[in-house]
């Protein structure tokens, strides 16, 4: 799964890199279209520092960020549907590539925190 995940969360984040670059200008799409490729390359860069982490509770620690990166994507792509600035037809791949994203996450944080418990027995 790890290289997997590296390469799903390098894609997504050229995938939201692609998604803002095709925004039209106005100060409310700039605005979002900035969190969002703020939030959705984090993703991958936080996942990329959960492979190298210290110790279980450091790889959970950063396993969170990760979670919350992804699923502040589909906040803000909520947003840019909501507010009409991009049909929800256009952001629904890319929301339900997020949403598989945190849920992978959220499975990864189960596991380790299970596996953690285990150890400390």
């Amino acid at each position: 799964m790890g290289n997997n995940l590296k390469e799903r969360s390098k894609k997504f984040a050229l995938d939201v890199i692609g998604l803002v670059d095709g925004l039209l200008a106005g100060r409310t799409a700039a605005v979002i279209g900035k969190q969002l490729l703020r939030s959705g390359m984090s993703v991958g860069a936080n996942y990329r520092a959960a492979c190298r982490a210290k110790s279980p509770a450091d790889f959970i620690a950063k396993m969170g960020i990760v979670e919350e990166e992804a699923d502040e994507c589909i906040y803000w792509m909520e947003l840019l549907a909501e507010a009409n600035i991009l049909p929800l037809t256009r952001l629904q791949p890319l929301m339900a590539e997020a949403d598989e994203l945190v849920a992978i996450t959220v499975s990864s944080i189960k596991t380790a925190k299970a596996n953690k418990m285990r150890s400390a027995k």
